[in-house]
């Protein structure tokens, strides 16, 4: 487990710039006059939720360098993941690339496909447990396109009203509290398979749990010396995502409906928790900003009130395409977008749904309710990092997996035993030693 203090001091500095940048690089002098051709830059997304704060902050470089940006959405998930590939196998990237940091970079060969930044002065700006997510054999790849992001339950507080409900603190209490909502005629847990990837989040979101039991499983999972299906604690996350489904928590039609669709429910109280990611209050507020006052979080609940914490994500990145023909201008905006004045314009147009990885950067003052929910977690050092933060190692099967066990079609074991299977092949194509 990474030490309570390292932690504490990326979560407890809030915020993050997020961003994409895009544009064009033309020489200017102090006063941002250009003095050449102007370029336009393509930037390519698939996190559509922090558009607002890039927009903003590419309208701004526009004004003071001149350079436009052309930005591009993506699709998420496996889809997203291959397209990338595809295309960075064709050499067709466009020169911005907004992607995850963590696991699913060591995928995609960074120091073929991205420039090395590691010694660009404005990788100051950065915060270095950032850095480690988009480091690979010691050369840095990316700045960070948001801000973390929580992993948990989002829930309706009219609803707990309502019912009479209490924030649970054990995994026990948690699905008492599903029996009364589901006795009231309501979802009690919104599920969203149409889109693959929030399959994920009731296994991922545990790892603080797991690893309060066990410390070191991230490094003996990582060396191939622990298992899933193998050790107690981490086997557990599979089992909570199986019980949900047995015990018909979730919506009817939980196979057909999207991340959007869920979203939604949870708004207007139609489903009472959501297990996602925190990025979805930026939904909330775009969508159903008379909503937003009625969302609160809580961290996937433990076996164990005294070990109750919260799995944090760090935000994507953003990485400069190797072959691209603006590779100094993509820096220009790589630069811009960590800088102060960058975090400042992103901030003023997006809430952020969790700290930022920026140094010296301030969480605004109207934070969201549940971010407020938060916190505490953050400041007392009751955090640590998603799994694949800190093993290289995520197989890419998972939400194919997560999906069968979330529906009952495999068992928590099988699920956890052929996720050990994914894992072992990913493994094997990095190198990893042990394998």
């Amino acid at each position: 487990m990474l030490k309570r203090k390292k932690i504490l001091a990326v979560l407890s500095s809030a915020a993050l710039v997020a961003g994409i940048l895009a544009g064009c690089s033309s020489k200017t002098d102090g006063n941002g006059d250009s003095s050449s051709k102007e370029v336009t830059l393509k930037l390519s997304i698939g996190n559509t939720a922090v558009l607002d704060g890039i927009k903003a902050v590419s309208a701004d470089i526009e004004k003071k360098y001149h350079i436009k940006t052309e930005i591009e959405t993506t699709p998420t998930g496996g889809e997203g993941d291959n397209l990338v590939k595809t295309r960075l196998a064709t050499g067709d990237m466009s020169d911005l690339l907004v992607y995850n940091s963590g696991s699913l970079l060591q995928a995609i060969n960074p120091e073929k496909n991205f420039v090395d930044l590691t010694n660009e002065p404005f990788m100051d700006n950065v915060m270095d447990l950032f850095k480690k997510t988009v480091t690979v054999n010691g050369k840095v790849f990316g700045v960070p396109s948001g801000n973390t992001s929580a992993g948990g339950w989002l829930y309706n507080k009219k609803v707990y009203a309502e019912l009479g409900l209490s924030v649970p603190k054990t995994w026990d209490e948690l699905m008492a509290n599903n029996e009364k909502i589901k006795a009231a005629g309501k979802t009690a847990v919104i599920g969203t398979y149409k889109t693959d990837w929030t399959t994920q989040l009731i296994y991922l979101a545990d790892n603080y749990n797991v690893l309060a039991q066990e410390p070191d499983f991230a490094e003996k999972y990582t060396a191939n010396k622990a298992k899933i299906a193998d050790t107690p604690a981490a086997f557990r996350s599979f089992e909570k995502l199986a019980e949900v489904y047995k015990r018909g928590f979730l919506n009817k039609d939980f196979k057909a409906t999207t991340y959007e669709q869920g979203v939604k429910m949870l708004a207007e109280g139609t489903g009472a928790h959501y297990p996602m990611l925190s990025s979805a209050l930026i939904a909330i507020a775009k969508n159903y900003p008379d909503k937003l006052n009625d969302i609160g979080f809580f961290p996937q609940p433990s076996d164990n009130t005294e070990q109750n914490g919260i799995t944090v994500w760090m935000p994507g990145a953003v990485y400069i395409y190797k072959e691209g023909k603006n590779v100094e201008a993509a820096k220009k905006w790589v630069s811009y977008f960590v800088s102060p004045e960058g975090v400042k314009t992103y901030l003023e147009n997006m809430n952020p749904e969790g700290p930022l990885v920026i140094k010296d950067a301030k969480m605004p003052d109207n934070i969201m309710p549940a971010v407020k929910d938060m916190l505490p977690f953050f400041e007392s050092g009751k955090t640590n990092l998603a799994l694949e933060f800190l093993s290289p190692i995520k197989g890419p099967s998972l939400p194919q997996i997560t999906t069968e066990v979330g529906s009952g079609i495999s068992s928590a074991k099988k699920g956890a035993e052929q996720y050990d299977k994914d894992v072992e092949k990913q493994a094997k194509q990095l190198g990893l030693k042990g394998w």
